[in-house]
């Protein structure tokens, strides 16, 4: 191997490190990941919202059920 062939190699291995090290960075970027999700969530309403509207309005239910039942039952 000739210094030009090992000087490649080193540029290309540090290519390599640094595109690594930015996948890493953008993973672990939990306020990017979230504007990320946000935008996602808010074509996928813009799309079609009825999903998102009967998924609310059971949630919503759920939760009405479950104070409901937590007020009606007894400690005795």
């Amino acid at each position: 191997m000739t210094d030009e062939d090992i000087q490649a190699k080193v540029a290309a291995t540090r290519a390599n490190l640094e595109n690594t090290l930015d996948a890493i960075e953008d993973k672990f970027n939990v306020p990017k990941r979230v504007g990320d999700l946000t935008n996602r969530v808010q074509e996928s309403y813009e799309r079609n919202p009825v999903p998102w509207i009967v998924g609310a309005v059971g949630l919503a239910g759920a939760v009405i059920g479950l104070v409901a039942w937590a007020l009606s039952s007894s400690d005795d």
